[in-house]
């Protein structure tokens, strides 16, 4: 009788145990599915609406994140430069092209877990579209760098990896135009420091 009951008391704790732990894998550390790429951008337009799987969704909660509905905008988000090497915080950048059609944009850096990078001495974190300067034909160059630069600068600290976070709000890609057709901006590495 005593045999039995440990048995299922042991048979009971592994079965939760490893059901608790395998889904703790799942929600910590498995991408979210459907991922659409335009360059080295790379989105997940469906993590606001029923079409998300429920680990995206779990893992959302667990975070404590709000993602954005198909009609309120899209995130982007560069862990690699257009070459496809990995974006690191010692080294200069450039952002260069054109943003799609959008009523308002933010880019900003932030660590590999998402926690935007602290601002540098009174430099915003952040830019976004009502802050920049554009050149002939609406055209952006965005400098990220340790470094300060003229026109646009967008500064990082530290000397880890790092990724770019482009947000675009009230946008036709969240209204259904194909991410894929989009032609968001490139990042291009120009040089990395010592």
């Amino acid at each position: 009788m005593l045999r039995t009951v440990l048995l299922t008391l042991l048979t009971l704790s592994i079965a939760i145990g490893g059901g608790a732990g395998s889904l703790y894998f799942v929600i910590k550390s498995a991408p979210p599915i459907g991922p659409v790429e335009a360059g080295p951008w790379i989105a997940f337009p469906d993590l606001g609406t029923t079409l998300a799987d429920p680990y995206s969704r779990a893992r959302f909660a667990r975070e404590g994140g709000i993602p954005f509905g198909r009609a309120e905008g899209v995130v982007f988000t560069a862990t690699q430069d257009s070459a496809g090497q990995a974006l690191s915080r010692t080294c200069t950048y450039r952002v260069e092209g054109s943003m799609p059609s959008t009523r308002f944009w933010t880019l900003h850096a932030s660590d590999m877990l998402g926690v935007p990078l602290p601002p540098l001495g009174r430099r915003p974190a952040a830019l976004n579209s009502e802050v920049i300067l554009h050149r002939p034909g609406n055209a952006l160059v965005i400098s990220v760098s340790p470094h300060p630069h003229p026109e646009n600068w967008l500064p990082v600290t530290g000397q880890q990896a790092m990724q770019l976070v482009l947000t675009l709000l009230d946008t036709p890609v969240s209204a259904g135009f194909e991410i894929t057709e989009l032609a968001l901006p490139e990042i291009n590495r120009v040089n990395c420091d010592a």
